[in-house]
């Protein structure tokens, strides 16, 4: 079935939708706001910025809205500087949007949608086209700043005041798209970075080097033959480590009604060690089980490879599956030699959204700081779990009534410090928390008030000055 075939989708029930509700209710203000209130004190020695982005439909979608991959982008930016804070957000403007906001209401539905509008409405440039969506990370690699989105081109913002300057496709390297995880090598400066796509080489890896420039155009990653979702990578020294977790695009199934994704458990997942020196590809096996985010990874003295992660049975909306779906923090230890995988669950509580000290991306050593729940009945995350798998040490930061984000390690100039959008389930007001990370389980030394509510969303970056 054609295009102009398939009729325009329904507006999507807002008021009943857990994802554009409450916590999640998308924010169509933009505002910049200077001397933000503080309870507490900033800690004098933090300059720099902390963002993040996250999807936020500019209208009411209209089709499906499939959390966390649709809804347009929303940069958010607290800057520090001086004990002071500002907050800026600006929408993440691209052509879609852009023909939005001139419409005055949503004309792409959803990404599961089959429908694309025709000439008559946005013109022969964007009629038949998909939305973008770089409404997952932010990364400044470069000199560029860049909106990240799952599996296509990134939007570059202008550092100045968050406008959209474009499409990004950094020289070639993501010519053919990038997802939102590419990694930064602290001791290279490289950024490495990984696309997986619905047609062959369906993966394919790049490098560019720590100037901005291209050192790897991207490259197919041999072996794979079908089309998989894959969110997150982790990095060594020696390797890109991409986790092939048995969820499969099946496009057919789409045009037939069905899922896009495909749970496939009985397939197994699958681990890709890709020397970065260009060599021949490593390959490891174990039974299923799915990922979305790791925290760090290194190469061992007899080059094993050890990959922490947060790790699920299978991927919760994803999976046609009413079993329960525990959750833990894991460390894996890759065999190459063998093609084995011995796992060992670090803490084996719902967690997410690790983080570590990104200084220390290639080499996993110290802390570990994720989102978790404390058995309340509340929405959202509802604490910060830290742990130390090396010295067998954990502690945990009790939010109460705020739903915590994704935790940042922010390295300050003489202390450093844990930091977070989190927002308040009795009020809706939402806060830029600072935490000690000597100390995280204490409590923050500040708390700072942001002036609009920022609804929860996914990753972001601390920008040094």
């Amino acid at each position: 079935m054609s295009a102009p075939d398939i009729p325009r989708p329904a507006p999507v029930d807002m008021a009943h939708h857990s994802h554009l509700t409450g916590l999640f209710a998308p924010q169509r203000d933009e505002v910049d706001v200077h001397d933000l209130d503080v309870i507490g004190e900033i800690p004098p020695d933090l300059h720099g910025a902390y963002l993040r982005n996250g999807p936020n439909p500019r209208f009411d979608p209209i089709g499906r809205y499939v959390y966390p991959l649709d809804g347009d982008g929303m940069v958010h930016r607290v800057e520090i500087a001086d004990g002071r804070a500002r907050y800026t957000n600006r929408f993440v403007r691209t052509p879609m949007v852009e023909a939005e906001e001139r419409a005055g209401h949503a004309i792409w539905g959803g990404v599961t949608d089959l429908y694309t509008p025709g000439v008559d409405e946005v013109g022969p440039d964007l009629a038949g086209t998909s939305r973008d969506l770089p409404d997952i990370n932010i990364v400044r690699h470069g000199g560029r700043l860049l909106a990240m989105a799952e599996s296509a081109p990134p939007y570059r913002l202008d550092p100045a005041d968050l406008s959209t300057l474009g499409r990004e496709t950094c020289g070639d390297a993501m010519a053919v798209g990038s997802t939102a995880h590419p990694k930064r090598d602290p001791a290279t400066g490289e950024l490495v970075l990984f696309n997986y796509m619905l047609e062959a080489p369906y993966l394919t890896w790049a490098v560019l080097a720590a100037d901005g420039t291209t050192s790897r155009p991207p490259t197919p990653v041999d072996g794979v033959d079908t089309p998989m979702m894959i969110h997150d990578m982790a990095l060594t020294e020696r390797y890109a480590v991409l986790v092939l977790c048995p969820l499969v695009f099946d496009i057919a199934a789409m045009f037939t009604g069905g899922a896009l994704l495909d749970w496939r458990p009985d397939d197994g997942t699958r681990i890709a060690l890709i020397p970065r020196d260009g060599g021949p590809v490593r390959w490891a096996s174990c039974d299923a089980f799915w990922v979305w985010h790791f925290a760090g990874a290194r190469d061992l003295p007899d080059g094993r490879v050890q990959v922490d992660y947060a790790q699920w049975a299978y991927p919760h909306g994803f999976a046609r599956s009413d079993a329960p779906c525990p959750g833990g923090l894991v460390r894996a230890v890759v065999d190459p030699e063998r093609g084995t995988v011995d796992r060992q669950t670090v803490f084996d509580r719902d967690v997410e959204f690790p983080r570590v000290d990104d200084r220390t991306l290639t080499r996993a050593g110290g802390p570990v700081a994720t989102v978790g729940k404390l058995g309340r009945d509340s929405a959202g995350w509802d604490s910060l779990r830290f742990f130390d798998p090396d010295a067998g040490k954990e502690a945990h930061w009790d939010a109460g009534s705020l739903a915590v984000g994704e935790p940042q390690y922010i390295p300050g100039a003489t202390a450093d410090y844990w930091g977070m959008i989190g927002t308040d389930r009795t009020d809706l007001r939402s806060w830029f928390v600072i935490l000690p990370a000597a100390d995280p389980a204490s409590g923050p030394l500040a708390r700072v008030e942001l002036p609009i509510r920022v609804p929860s969303g996914l990753h972001g970056a601390w920008l040094p000055v």
